[in-house]
């Protein structure tokens, strides 16, 4: 007896959980011009590798640009910090990181189309905890690189969508 009450309660939570259009996260449903992708990007680049493992978890092949449907020209990408408090003693107390992507889709039969995508981050800084806040800077420019290849992969499917 409890089995069936088991059961249908599964069946009653699977029901609903597709009923109110719960998808996994980046489960993407890529156009037809984007199952075979090329990436050009700059020597030695690290958000060209996260990109293109987003994009092989997204279903995407990576070939090269002769055979692509669609390339995807990484122009640059750069990491900015500016302040945004003070200590009492004047040094830096929190700064505010912003990771920008400028790219270019490229389709076959139409002008490239320039984009741009930027994240942002706030940062707590303490000279008395050099090492550590170091560590915390370089996993927090990890999830950037990699909130900016899933944006980027949004903004795609969008404009190869229209």
């Amino acid at each position: 007896m409890t089995k069936l009450v088991h059961y249908i309660g599964l069946v009653i939570l699977t029901t609903a959980l597709s009923g109110c259009g719960f998808q996994l996260r980046d489960n993407y449903q890529l156009p037809a011009a984007m199952q075979d992708v090329s990436v050009q990007a700059p020597a030695f680049s690290e958000f060209s590798q996260v990109l293109q493992r987003r994009l092989s978890l997204a279903g995407a092949e990576l070939v090269d640009s002769a055979q692509a449907g669609v390339t995807i020209e990484v122009l640059s990408d750069q990491l900015d910090r500016r302040t945004l408090s003070l200590s009492q003693s004047g040094q830096v107390a929190e700064y505010e990181m912003i990771y920008t992507v400028n790219y270019q889709i490229i389709q076959q039969g139409s002008e490239p189309k320039k984009m741009q995508v930027e994240v942002y981050r706030d940062y707590q800084d303490d000279p008395n905890f050099a090492l550590a806040k170091t560590r915390e800077r370089e996993v927090l420019i990890r999830e950037m690189r990699d909130d900016a290849a899933r944006q980027l992969l949004r903004q795609t499917i969008a404009q190869l969508s229209e």
